[in-house]
C-alpha cells in the first residue's frame, strides 16, 4: 500500500471514531449532561470538539508514522494503537449514551494506561509518533479526573 494511502487512512479512522462519539455526546449535552453536577473545572462544552479534532489528527499522524515504518514490531504496535482507539470509541456511548459516569470511568482508566504504553512503545520506532501522542495523554488524564469527579458528585 502506498504511504499516501496509509496517511489518509490513518487520519480518517480516528476522525470516524470521534464522529461516532460526537453523536452520543451531542444528543446528551442538551439533556442529561445539563442536569448532573459537574466540578468547577469542567470546561465549556464548545471546547471539546476542537480539542478532540486536533487530538485525532495528531493520533492519526502518529499511527501513520508507525504504519510506514519497517520496524519488526509494527503489527503489534498498530494493534495496541487500535485497541486504545476502540476504547476511545466506546467511551462516549458509555458515558453519554448510557448516561453512566461509572462505566465511562471503567473504560477511560485502561484507555489512559494504553495511551501511556503507546507512547513508550512508539518511541524506539518513531520519536515523533511518541511525542504526537503526549497531548492525547494529557487530555485523557484531565478527562479521567473530570470523569471521576462527575461520578463522585453524582
Amino acid at each position: 500500500m502506498p504511504n499516501w494511502l496509509k496517511l489518509i487512512i490513518s487520519l480518517i479512522l480516528p476522525q470516524l471514531v470521534g464522529g461516532t462519539g460526537a453523536y452520543f455526546t451531542i444528543t446528551s449535552i442538551g439533556s442529561w449532561y445539563q442536569t448532573i453536577t459537574k466540578p468547577s473545572f469542567n470546561p465549556p462544552n464548545w471546547l471539546f470538539g476542537p480539542v478532540w479534532t486536533t487530538l485525532y489528527i495528531l493520533m492519526g499522524i502518529a499511527c501513520y508514522l508507525i504504519w510506514k515504518s519497517d520496524h519488526p514490531q509494527k503489527k503489534n504496535l498498530l494493534t495496541l494503537y487500535f485497541v486504545q482507539l476502540a476504547l476511545n470509541g466506546i467511551w462516549s456511548p458509555a458515558f453519554f449514551g448510557l448516561e453512566s459516569p461509572l462505566l465511562g470511568l471503567i473504560i477511560i482508566l485502561p484507555l489512559l494506561v494504553l495511551i501511556f504504553i503507546c507512547i513508550q512503545k512508539f518511541k524506539p520506532v518513531s520519536s515523533w509518533a511518541s511525542w504526537l501522542m503526549v497531548p492525547y495523554l494529557a487530555w485523557v488524564s484531565f478527562a479521567s479526573v473530570l470523569n471521576f469527579s462527575i461520578w463522585w458528585l453524582n
